[in-house]
Formats: C-alpha cells, structure tokens, sequence
C-alpha cells in the first residue's frame, strides 16, 4: 500500500449527499492503493447498522448501499466511534460488514504517521 487516507464522516440520512459522496471519496482512495478508513462519527454511526443505508441514492450516484459495500471489498475498514454509537442506542450485533466500534485512540493511531484526510 502506497500510505493511508482518511475520510471523516459525520452524516447519514441529515445529510445523504454528504454521505454518498464521502464513501465515493473513500472508494477512490483505495482504488488508488491507499489504506484507506471511513470514521463514522456523530449521525454517520447509523450508517454500520444493516438495512439502513438501504434506501439512500443520491442522483448521479451509485446507491450508498453499494458504495459502502464495494469499499469494504476492496479492503476499506470502517471504524465507528463508540462514544456516538452508545448515545444514539445503536445495536452491536447489527453491525454491516467491515465495520468495527473503536475509540478516539484507534483513530488517532491509525493517522499518527502523517495519514491525509478529509471530512464530510
């Protein structure tokens, strides 16, 4: 792998043009050999539960359904920040493929060599 990239993310359906195209930023990135993560954060948590991504499609764009699951086979990880995961009452065992509940120090150890990122 050719260094890391980070994307940030804090949306899901508040705001699906952010979310769709932060997972199409984060698809670019690891067709371009970087390791790449998604953090989802704040209401971008809602994202790791199954199902409910399902009905989001932004014109223009594949359905985020596939963006997320075409990411994760290409070898993208998907950290979900625990602190935002408990206040929102999210379930553990409905977890979509690929991601895990990490805190802040996962993050930040991933980034710690100098890892690009961008936020949305």
């Amino acid at each position: 792998m050719a260094g890391k990239f980070v994307v940030s993310l804090t949306c899901s359906k508040n705001d699906t043009d952010k979310a769709t195209v932060a997972f199409v930023v984060a698809n670019a990135a690891v067709a371009s050999d970087k390791q790449a993560l998604v953090f989802l954060s704040v209401e971008g948590t809602r994202l790791s539960q199954k199902g409910y991504a399902d009905d989001i499609h932004e014109e223009g764009f594949a359905p985020l359904k596939e963006l997320i699951a075409n990411f994760v086979a290409a070898g993208g990880e998907i950290y979900v920040c625990s602190p935002c995961f408990k206040k929102r009452g999210l379930d553990e065992n409905n977890l979509i493929d690929g991601a895990k509940i990490v805190g802040g120090a996962k993050l930040v150890e991933f980034m710690s060599d100098g890892a690009p990122g961008i936020s949305y």
